[in-house]
């Protein structure tokens, strides 16, 4: 498999990841112990990887010819809660 792709195959991982667990560790941390520390630091780690998912998936555009419109769904992907794990399995070659 092609390192871009694998790179950007390891960037979704983990952004989808950390996205999980800013919404279901930190959040809840945050509001219901009122420890909004681990907010501030999964917070910044999902911002780096989430730009880098964005900027993977228009890499992935370029590189694998995708049409506007599933560029458009992998990059809508990232904002929701298993989107990436999705728009892997979906739109991404297998290992």
């Amino acid at each position: 498999m092609d390192f871009q792709i694998k790179a950007f195959k390891i960037i979704s991982t983990l952004e989808a990841i950390s996205f999980l667990l800013l919404l279901f560790i930190a959040m809840p941390l945050k509001y219901i112990w009122d420890l909004p520390q681990f907010v501030s630091v999964l917070g910044m780690a999902h911002g780096i990887l989430f730009v880098l998912y964005l900027i993977g998936a228009y890499f992935m555009y370029e590189k694998l010819n995708w049409s506007l419109k599933t560029f458009a769904i992998v990059a809508f992907c990232s904002v929701l809660p298993f989107g990436p794990f999705y728009a892997d399995k979906k739109y991404l070659p297998a290992s």
